[in-house]
């Protein structure tokens, strides 16, 4: 790969490790290219964020392929994961403190996927989590949450398409979902909980597909690094 390929755009799939953020992924990638080619300018973008307690698929651009992550970004996205139910917490995933005693006894195995299939398919209004990246106000919605502040965050229209129930281990109920562009999966925690006579929170998520992007095509980020280092060194006819 050269520098002027890489101008003209490309596309790594990344398997996004826990606790690491999407810029951290985007940061470390320029920096290695920028490094390797030195070079100071490098448009390197990504298109669609996964929270940091998520895994999985991100898509990163580069180059002219920048101008592409708004499309990519708007394809339909696949995830899988958990959901703790009897169980809630302010942000809706394990980010912030749980508070449990919510009762799970009258919930069964047919209710779970009854409640899946009859309620939280096809076209939906959802609200977003306050603890989110929406701007609000001029400010992010997650730093008006760490203050207490009460926001008003207004319904959004999203498509749920697939969601199937994989396992359940009571608290924890394992799922698919395949959803449009602008889903929360923490909020269809949260709101599945509530449908269920209980709550719950958003306790595991892998993202899996974007559009034809799959995981399975994805590399770990140690690995994409050490590829992009490569293309730095000398061949053995130069």
């Amino acid at each position: 790969m050269t520098l002027e390929q890489l101008r003209a755009g490309h596309v790594f799939l990344v398997d996004k490790p826990l606790e690491w953020t999407s810029f951290d992924v985007v940061n470390k990638i320029r920096y290695t290219l920028k490094k390797t080619f030195g070079v100071k300018n490098l448009k390197v973008g990504h298109a669609g964020t996964l929270d940091p307690l998520a895994s999985g698929l991100l898509v990163v651009c580069v180059g002219a392929e920048t101008k592409n992550a708004d499309a990519y970004q708007g394809r339909e996205k696949e995830y899988t994961g958990s959901f703790t139910l009897g169980a809630c917490t302010p942000s809706f995933d394990a980010e912030t403190e749980v508070t449990d005693g919510f009762p799970t006894g009258h919930i069964t195995p047919e209710l779970i996927r009854k409640t899946a299939q009859e309620h939280f398919t096809g076209e939906l209004l959802q609200r977003p989590p306050l603890y989110s990246a929406l701007n609000i106000d001029g400010k992010r919605a997650y730093l008006h949450a760490r203050k207490g502040a009460q926001v008003e965050i207004a319904p959004r229209p999203i498509t749920i398409s697939r969601f199937e129930i994989t396992a359940i281990e009571m608290p924890r109920v394992d799922f698919r979902i395949a959803c449009s562009k602008g889903t929360y999966i923490r909020s269809v925690a949260d709101d599945f909980g509530r449908a269920l006579g209980s709550r719950a929170y958003l306790s595991a998520l892998r993202r899996t597909r974007i559009g034809d992007f799959r995981v399975e095509d994805a590399r770990p980020v140690a690995e994409i690094v050490e590829n992009i280092l490569s293309w730095g060194q000398p061949t053995a006819q130069e």
